[in-house]
């Protein structure tokens, strides 16, 4: 009986818990549409959705997965994973590139699943172990995705280091206090690339940044952050959505490999310019 009370004291709060959690039902369709996996460079190969972008990164030692989507989107993601060739159960980290449910919706549940490391920027966590609750624009009574608890805490400029890849955290903050960007060089058969997977900092709020009191810096945060990805170099850049970098037009299913079809700055000024007008007028009505 004591046994059965222990039990009872320790883990029914988390049952409740995860039982509030409720993911917005208005999502887009193609934030679940499946989508084929493929390899966009070197060791990098995207097995998220048709719009919540996912990133495999395979190494020697294990692999990498940076962000997972919906909660519906686990096993979707096994199975991209597995169609590649890789075992899902190799992936030994779990990144993400903000604490929004449609790129944490299936974190805990692939954990659970493979054991990974979650490392995130420092400044996300809190959002995180409380499944979203606590973020300034879109939090709540309730959870939006499970609960995820910190393995590492990541810094501006930390590296995230497996087997022979090195990928540098870039803190990006605006849409999350944590939003963060990763930069790492890759190689295929032919030559070497610089590749950003960019956190593109869209306003997800209707506020004036003077009327939120959970987040007194956004508006500095967000300044700081476009000058940031203005001044990066690279050969190669993607994102937390698909539709930010024009996957749909750079790739069709079944293609051959083609890392060229993704080197494209002049996509990448424009959208970010878009971004920073969109900024600048917000911040101009107050």
């Amino acid at each position: 009986m004591k046994i059965q009370a222990l039990f009872y004291l320790f883990f029914l709060p988390i049952f409740a818990f995860a039982q509030n959690v409720h993911e917005p039902g208005d999502t887009p369709k193609e934030w679940s549409e499946p989508y084929t996996p493929f390899r966009i460079v070197g060791n990098i190969y995207y097995v998220g959705t048709a719009d919540l972008a996912c990133y495999l990164i395979t190494t020697p030692k294990g692999n990498i997965l940076i962000n997972t989507g919906l909660s519906s989107s686990a096993e979707q993601i096994k199975r991209n994973v597995n169609t590649l060739g890789f075992k899902f159960n190799d992936i030994k980290i779990l990144l993400t590139t903000q604490a929004h449910y449609d790129h944490m919706g299936a974190m805990a549940e692939i954990k659970k699943l493979t054991g990974a490391k979650m490392m995130v920027d420092e400044k996300d966590a809190a959002v995180m172990k409380d499944g979203g609750r606590s973020d300034y624009a879109l939090g709540g009574k309730e959870s939006s995705y499970a609960p995820v608890f910190a393995d590492r805490l990541l810094k501006d400029g930390d590296h995230i280091r497996l087997g022979n890849t090195d990928i540098t955290m870039l803190h990006h903050p605006g849409h999350t206090k944590g939003s963060c960007s990763f930069k790492l060089t890759t190689r295929d058969e032919k030559r070497s690339y610089v590749v950003l997977i960019a956190n593109m900092p869209s306003i997800v709020t209707d506020k004036k940044f003077s009327e939120i009191p959970a987040y007194t810096e956004i508006e500095k945060d967000y300044a700081s952050t476009f000058k940031s990805l203005k001044n990066q170099s690279f050969d190669i850049w993607l994102s937390s959505h698909a539709s930010q970098f024009n996957l749909h037009d750079k790739h069709k299913p079944g293609n051959a490999y083609n890392p060229a079809a993704f080197i494209d700055r002049k996509g990448y000024d424009t959208v970010l310019a878009a971004l920073e007008a969109a900024y600048n007028k917000k911040i101009g009505k107050q």
